[in-house]
C-alpha cells in the first residue's frame, strides 16, 4: 500500500496539471468565471496537499491550521465554481457562507488545543461542501445528463470519503491528536480525491468545450441586434424542404426606415429594429419561427392556417407596432411597418412562398405603407 504522504504529493501534481488546463480554458473564455474560481480553488488545494505531503511527520498547530485553512478555501472556491458552472448568474454568497463557517469550526477547536475536534470539523465541513457541489451538478444534469451525473457521483464519493475520516476520528474518542491520522479512511480519502479530481476536471473541461461549440453555432445563427434568427439560419432550416400546405409566411419591412436614421440617428434606428423584434415575439407563438433577414426586413413562419387568419395576426402586429413607439434614452420613436402575407400551396418550396410574401409586401408599400397585403393563392399544377 502506498503511504498517504505519497498519495498527497500525487494529488498536488494532478492538481497542478488540472490548473494548467483550466488556465488555458479561462484565457480563451474570460467570461466563464467558473473557470477562474475553479482555477483558484484547485490552486489552494494543490498548495494545501503539497504542504501536508511534505511535512515529514511534523505535527503541531501550524502544520494543522495552515494547510487545512488553505484546503477549505480551495473547497469554498470550487463550490462557487460549481454554482457558476450550473448558472453563470448564480450568487456565490452560499459558497462564502460555507467557507466562513467551515473555517470558524476548524480554527476554534485548533486554537483551543483540541486538535482531534478541529480535524473532525475539517472533514465534516469538507464532506458537506462536497455534497453541495454534487447537488449543483445534479441540478444541472439536463444539460448533459451522463457527464453531469458522473460529476455529481464523484463529488458524492469524495464527500463520503471525508465523512469516513470524520467518523474514524470520532470513534477514537479523543479531543487531542497525538499524531497525524493514518488509517484506511485517510488513504481511501486520498485515493478518491486523486481519482475524483482527475475525473471531475476532465469532464468539466469537456463540457466547457462543448458549451463553447454550441455558443459559436448559436452566434453564427443569431442576429446580434435583436437576438432573433438571422437570414442564414432561416434558410438553413427551410430552404431544402417543402412547406406543409397552408404554412403562413409573413414578410415585414419598417416604413421610411432611412428617414428614421437620418432624422434621429442610427442608434434610434437600431432601437426601432429591436422594438419590432420584441413586438413580433410578443404577438407570435413559441413554435413560430421569427428572423431578421437583413436591414429593416423581418420574416416569420407560422403553422398552417387559412390566409385570412394569417392576415389577422399580421394586422395585430402592425397595429401594436404603430401604437407603441420604440423607446430610446431620449424619446420614443414612432414607426410603422408594412407586411406581406402568403400561405404555401401543395408541394411549394419555402423560396416560392417567401417570394410571394415579398411581392405582397412591396404591393403594401406601393399602396401607401402601414398596411397588410396578402398574396394570391398559388395554383396547384
Amino acid at each position: 500500500m502506498i503511504d498517504n504522504e505519497t498519495l498527497l504529493i500525487a494529488i498536488a501534481f494532478s492538481s497542478a496539471a488540472l490548473m494548467g488546463a483550466l488556465l488555458i480554458g479561462w484565457v480563451n473564455a474570460r467570461a466563464e468565471t467558473y473557470l477562474a474560481y475553479g482555477l483558484a480553488g484547485i490552486g489552494f488545494v494543490a498548495v494545501a496537499v503539497a504542504f501536508l505531503g511534505l511535512r515529514n511527520g511534523a505535527f503541531g498547530l501550524v502544520y494543522l491550521l495552515v494547510p487545512y485553512f488553505l484546503l477549505l478555501t480551495g473547497f469554498g472556491l470550487i463550490y462557487a465554481a460549481s454554482r457558476l458552472f450550473r448558472d453563470r448568474s448564480s450568487s456565490i454568497r452560499p459558497a462564502i457562507v460555507a467557507w466562513a463557517v467551515s473555517v470558524m469550526l476548524l480554527a476554534a477547536p485548533l486554537l483551543a488545543g483540541w486538535s482531534a475536534l478541529g480535524v473532525l470539523s475539517l472533514n465534516s465541513t469538507s464532506a458537506v461542501i462536497m455534497f453541495l457541489c454534487a447537488w449543483e451538478y445534479w441540478r444541472g444534469r439536463n444539460e448533459s445528463r451522463s457527464a453531469l451525473i458522473t460529476n455529481a457521483a464523484l463529488y458524492t464519493l469524495s464527500a463520503i470519503s471525508f465523512a469516513a475520516c470524520a467518523v474514524m476520528i470520532g470513534l477514537d474518542g479523543h479531543l487531542v491528536l497525538e499524531a497525524i491520522p493514518d488509517n484506511w479512511a485517510e488513504r481511501f480519502n486520498s485515493i478518491v480525491s486523486l481519482v475524483g479530481l482527475t475525473g471531475i476536471g476532465a469532464i468539466t473541461l469537456t463540457l466547457h468545450h462543448s458549451r463553447a461549440a454550441r455558443r459559436h453555432q448559436l452566434d453564427a445563427n443569431t442576429d446580434s441586434l435583436t437576438g432573433l434568427l438571422n437570414r442564414r439560419a432561416l434558410f438553413d432550416r427551410f430552404d431544402t424542404v417543402d412547406l406543409p400546405v397552408g404554412t403562413a409566411v409573413l414578410m415585414f419591412d419598417i416604413d421610411h426606415f432611412k428617414q428614421i436614421n437620418d432624422r434621429h440617428g442610427h442608434a434610434a434606428g437600431d432601437a426601432v429594429i429591436r422594438h419590432l423584434g420584441t413586438v413580433l415575439i410578443d404577438n407570435l407563438q413559441s413554435a413560430d419561427v421569427v428572423a431578421r433577414i437583413g436591414g429593416e426586413e423581418f420574416c416569420a413562419i407560422l403553422k398552417p392556417m387559412p390566409v385570412d387568419q394569417a392576415k389577422l395576426i399580421a394586422e395585430r402586429i402592425r397595429a401594436n407596432f404603430e401604437q407603441a413607439p420604440a423607446p430610446t434614452a431620449l424619446q420614443a420613436i414612432p414607426a410603422t411597418v408594412s407586411i406581406g402575407v402568403a400561405t404555401s400551396g401543395a408541394d411549394e418550396s419555402f423560396s416560392s412562398a417567401l417570394h410571394r410574401a415579398d411581392d405582397a409586401l412591396y404591393r403594401a408599400k406601393d399602396s401607401g405603407r402601414n398596411r397588410v397585403t396578402t398574396a394570391s393563392l398559388r395554383l396547384i399544377a
